[in-house]
């Protein structure tokens, strides 16, 4: 399993957002995987199954997404900095999309 995972749920909707591609680079922005999200909205194997210690980013396709259903947006890419402090811990960073907002957590 990837050491960072993902899903990405549509608020708008109320339901899982599929289709979204997702990519996990390094705080210099080398790219360490990607995927795209299934019907579940989960991101199946996004990266390596250990990352050591330090600064990583999570960038989502927003615009394609919405673009797929003809649906305005005003965000077209999410980012997400994070901090992985623990090297031995899974970290599972959620999106949760609207059109015009966004929210995150470091979930479980």
């Amino acid at each position: 399993m990837s050491h960072v995972t993902t899903h990405v749920l549509d608020a708008a909707l109320g339901r899982p957002a599929s289709g979204v591609a997702v990519s996990l680079e390094s705080e210099g922005g080398s790219p360490l995987g990607c995927a795209v999200t299934g019907a579940d909205g989960r991101a199946g194997e996004l990266g390596p199954d250990a990352l050591p210690v330090g600064r990583y980013r999570l960038v989502f396709d927003t615009a394609a997404y919405f673009a797929a259903t003809t649906t305005p947006t005003f965000y077209p890419r999410v980012t997400i900095d994070f901090d992985l402090a623990d090297a031995s811990a899974h970290y599972h960073v959620p999106l949760l999309l609207s059109p015009f907002g966004y929210s995150t957590y470091r979930g479980s």
